[in-house]
């Protein structure tokens, strides 16, 4: 069963690292997107919108597939969709066909998305301490890697399909190899005591984990689409020096995230959301208050190591605290993540042109400090009942989907 867990484990961190490298290379080529297929400025706003709607669809789709579908069967096929999509938008040359691989790949990675954190949610459960950081740890790496190959495409100015092929050509058969060895989790137990124990999903006990998730959201894709113009525009830094705070904030999401579960199992997912919190609230002030551009960069190295141990522990937390229907939690959840991405970039946009991009700084920060209020949705059952480690709950392991 060790041997089981453990393939279970890297499988599914191998799927994680696939789905950060191929969204990275599709969001970091967006202007080449464009001229590819003359969208206009009017009009590229629109295509973006589609991708995460399409994907809130996807992942409330996933909600009442799993009834009948195992996680890890809707994983193992949504990936590779994926994957094609993304080739679909980069060998197109028609408006109508980057439409239809847009539209694709919006429903396949709510779909996706949604399946890979059920499966890192029952792992984690199984496994009786946090491991679920670990998961986004490889996306994070994967979206380093992306984003560099993407770098590399638009310095050798190849052909967007020239760019995507090899990563797809790669990757999609290496991820399908790899999810022989997915592990499906069945649901756990209601615990004593537990809010959400009932065995339904209570959206007003799941409301503060949805807005922890948006608030995220706002703020990652704030430093995602604001960062290189702040610094350009704002802190007066040259254009390739503008470049590096995005890259700066990954590597630093990275590095939180790979020791982040050893800060979970020392004190405690409560805490470390806290100080996650409070550190990603510092970078907004810090960024909103900067004389110059390596001050400014300072604080979106902050906002890193911040803001990256949000998203996986609020996935972990639904799990918590719904046992007995952590799959359908984690779909609903996981449509916030799209909201805030939708909300986050016009909202940053629209305080910048009507105030300043100083100021509009200021939002995001307030909202992620208002994740202190609801600090306490993330409990684990040993914050509740006083110290002590969660023993893995083996009966809880469902077959591998390769039958072990």
């Amino acid at each position: 069963m060790t041997d089981v867990l453990r393939r279970g484990r890297a499988s599914l961190a191998f799927s994680f690292f696939t789905q950060g490298a191929t969204f990275a290379l599709l969001v970091t080529r967006i202007p080449a997107i464009q001229d590819r297929y003359g969208v206009s400025d009017a009009l590229l706003p629109v295509f973006l919108a589609a991708v995460p709607i399409l994907a809130g669809v996807g992942s409330v789709t996933t909600e009442q597939l799993v009834k009948r579908v195992r996680p890890s069967r809707l994983l193992r096929w949504s990936q590779p969709v994926v994957m094609l999509a993304l080739l679909g938008v980069g060998a197109g040359g028609q408006l109508a066909e980057l439409a239809v691989a847009l539209g694709v790949f919006g429903l396949a990675v709510g779909a996706l998305d949604a399946s890979m954190n059920m499966l890192g949610v029952s792992l984690q459960r199984t496994y009786g301490r946090s491991i679920m950081l670990s998961f986004h740890a490889a996306y994070s790496l994967g979206g380093i890697l992306g984003a560099s190959l993407a770098w590399v495409g638009a310095h050798w100015h190849l052909a967007l399909w020239v760019s995507y092929l090899p990563v797809v050509a790669v990757l999609l058969p290496a991820a399908l190899v790899g999810s022989r060895w997915y592990v499906d989790g069945g649901p756990a137990p209601a615990e004593e005591g537990a809010p959400g124990g009932g065995g339904g999903v209570v959206f007003k006990l799941l409301l503060p984990l949805c807005l922890v998730m948006t608030f995220a959201y706002i703020g990652d894709s704030t430093v995602s689409n604001w960062s290189a113009k702040y610094l350009k525009d704002v802190l007066g830094s040259s254009e390739q020096l503008a470049t590096v705070p995005y890259n700066v904030y990954m590597v630093t999401t990275l590095v939180g995230r790979a020791i982040g579960d050893f800060g979970v199992r020392r004190f405690g997912a409560v805490t470390v959301v806290r100080l996650g919190s409070l550190v990603a609230a510092v970078g907004f002030a810090v960024v909103a208050v900067a004389p110059g551009a390596w001050v400014g960069m300072a604080g979106f190295t902050l906002l890193g190591l911040g803001l990256c141990v949000l998203v996986p522990q609020t996935f972990a937390a639904a799990g918590r605290l719904f046992p007995g229907a952590s799959d359908a939690a984690i779909a609903r959840l996981n449509i916030f993540n799209y909201v805030g991405f939708l909300i986050g970039s016009p909202l940053v946009g629209a305080l910048g042109d009507a105030w300043s991009y100083r100021g509009a700084m200021l939002v995001p920060m307030v909202l992620v400090l208002v994740t202190l209020g609801y600090a306490r949705s993330f409990a684990t059952r040993s914050d509740r009942y006083g110290g002590g480690h969660e023993r893995p709950r083996t009966a809880d392991v469902g077959r591998g989907s390769n039958g072990l």
